[in-house]
């Protein structure tokens, strides 16, 4: 669907145009992936937290690593460890020589819970993304140009 007809707007030129479309389609997409996550017990940011952690597993992280690479970087990290925590899927570890730092990792459980919900998203996108991989290389080199 044009972006034209899904919000019923005229746009002052292309770059207003493409703005609006952005954020309306990450949007879109965003919606699409919560509702995936649903089935696996999993809001958005806690499936980014997990998503993290199984990057660097074995290893423990620490919470400001985990924070510096969040997509979405305004996300209360602790609170969303403090969730993972309490559904047994993350593990916090003081270590012996810095009492002051915490490290988390991934329990075996949560190591399942985030392989099968990646396995969910890679389907859903796969969907979701009616474009090639040179299209999509297209567009991700447009992203990266627009943060420049």
């Amino acid at each position: 669907m044009e972006i034209n007809e899904a919000i019923k707007s005229r746009f002052k030129n292309e770059k207003h145009k493409a703005s609006v479309n952005l954020l309306y389609t990450a949007y879109w997409f965003k919606d699409n992936l919560v509702t995936a996550l649903k089935a696996h017990d999993l809001s958005l940011e806690q499936h980014n937290v997990m998503r993290i952690l199984r990057g660097s597993h074995p290893s423990e992280m620490r919470v400001k690593d985990i924070l510096a690479r969040m997509v979405e970087k305004s996300s209360n990290v602790p609170r969303i460890i403090d969730k993972l925590v309490e559904k047994k899927l993350a593990l916090r570890v003081v270590p012996a020589h810095d009492k002051r730092e915490t490290h988390i990792t991934l329990t075996e459980k949560g190591i399942k819970v985030i392989d099968n919900a990646r396995a969910t998203i890679d389907e859903i996108t796969e969907g979701l993304l009616k474009i090639n991989e040179h299209e999509a290389e297209a567009l991700n080199a447009l992203f990266e140009k627009m943060r420049g």
